[in-house]
């Protein structure tokens, strides 16, 4: 695949992801303003699989946007850090390691997460990554 068919997956998949956020955005507000007449609604949104549900979804969005902070500073930071950010992503998983290129990208991804994540406390910085 070329990089421009990769690149337009990508900005279709973004799209149709952020439309999807918008519509459980919108359906889960319907769902808050008629809960409180509605004690069986109220029952049913309590219940555990709705409410791990919810959770799974946070926790992915969380995931998500802690991901993104981290990306967006290395793609447009042209410091040193960055550099060191970048090189990280670019090491090659030990021999023995059998990964799909899927995997393999995203442990590269995770290792340099935690590595810009350490960096920030070692300095000392007051700031949060999001």
């Amino acid at each position: 695949m070329q990089t421009d068919d990769i690149l337009d997956d990508l900005h279709i998949r973004i799209l149709r992801v952020t439309e999807d956020l918008r519509a459980i955005q919108q359906q889960l507000n319907c769902a808050a303003m008629q809960a409180p007449g509605d004690p069986e609604l109220m029952e049913a949104l309590c219940q555990l699989p709705e409410m791990e549900s919810l959770q799974f979804l946070k926790a992915a969005l969380d995931q998500m946007r802690h991901f993104l902070w981290f990306y967006t500073q290395v793609i447009t930071n042209e410091s040193v850090d960055a550099e060191q950010l970048r090189e990280s992503i670019r090491q090659k998983p030990s021999a023995d390691a059998v990964f799909s290129p899927r995997v393999a990208a995203a442990e590269k991804f995770r290792h340099a997460a935690d590595t810009a994540l350490l960096q920030l406390l070692a300095e000392g910085k007051a700031r949060k990554p999001n």
